[in-house]
């Protein structure tokens, strides 16, 4: 049997993600359906609510059999290994598996199994479902990539959505500007883009995409973190959002710390698209499930 997963952007060149983005516009738009009698388990060993619910919603649309992976009622409690969860949801007839897990790398235990699985998010390595409908939310405000300048602002080094994005952007042709405390910035991204100031990155960006710090991630206090500084020096306050371009727009993959990496005023305002991405990972995630299902060959 092969199998096709959904594990990270980097599996995709620019032909498959427009093929992936024009799917997932023509699912919203109402020109496509698909409707699938496959069964599908959502495993999310870390909190979550848009990318959860917006699969749920998905499999839901594409009329797919689903069940929930408690992990507080499961045999993780007992000692139980991922490998064996899921290995125990392909026993059982499962075709799909959506899984959340705090390890970067956990899908390579996972690679020769039958059971397909699509990456829901990796600890602080790939977010690539978040990647896509963000690409699908630029794609829809500007039809090209080429030329675009996207800045991402914030806590980058402990952010698998900005990994993701960072890649697929380059890849796409756009320009990456990257902002926000230096130690929250690896070196290595400079391969993808440039470090300047969030005051210059704001006025130069086609695309204002803040990320929250990711203190979870971080191995002990963060003595940078005091809120209303952490906004004042590094978020989209209301006197630099009047400095973006009129044809800019403001993202941020959520949940949103209002008054920390953006004003509270401008997560709804006229330049967000913050609830659009909410609205297109449904979308992008019904995409996703097809992609992947179609790429079942017995």
């Amino acid at each position: 049997m092969i199998v096709r997963n959904f594990l990270s952007v980097e599996q995709f060149d620019n032909e498959g993600l427009l093929n992936l983005l024009k799917t997932a516009i023509d699912f919203k738009e109402g020109r496509r359906t698909y409707q699938s009698d496959a069964t599908v388990v959502n495993m999310f060993f870390e909190n979550s609510t848009r990318t959860k619910h917006s699969f749920e919603v998905a499999e839901h649309k594409l009329g797919m059999h689903q069940i929930n992976f408690d992990v507080g009622s499961s045999s993780v409690n007992k000692g139980e290994s991922l490998y064996d969860s899921v290995l125990t949801m392909q026993a059982i007839g499962v075709d799909v598996a959506v899984i959340r897990h705090p390890d970067r790398n956990y899908m390579d235990q996972l690679m020769n199994l039958k059971i397909q699985i699509i990456n829901a998010g990796s600890g602080n390595g790939q977010h690539p479902s978040q990647s896509l409908l963000d690409i699908m939310t630029i794609y829809e405000e500007f039809g090209d990539f080429k030329g675009l300048k996207v800045a991402i602002i914030g806590d980058i080094v402990h952010s698998r959505v900005a990994m993701s994005n960072m890649t697929l952007l380059n890849q796409l042709g756009a320009e990456v500007i990257f902002a926000g405390p230096n130690d929250y910035f690896d070196i290595s991204f400079e391969q993808y883009g440039t470090f300047k100031t969030v005051d210059e990155a704001v006025a130069e960006a086609d695309v204002v995409m803040m990320l929250r710090v990711q203190l979870e991630r971080h191995g002990s206090e963060d003595m940078l973190y005091v809120k209303e500084d952490y906004h004042a020096m590094y978020g989209l306050t209301r006197q630099r959002h009047r400095t973006m371009k009129d044809t800019a727009i403001i993202m941020h993959p959520a949940p949103v710390n209002r008054d920390v990496e953006l004003a509270d005023e401008l997560v709804e305002c006229a330049q967000s698209r913050i609830v659009t991405q909410m609205s297109n990972g449904v979308y992008a995630r019904m995409a996703i499930l097809e992609w992947v299902l179609k790429g079942r060959v017995e």
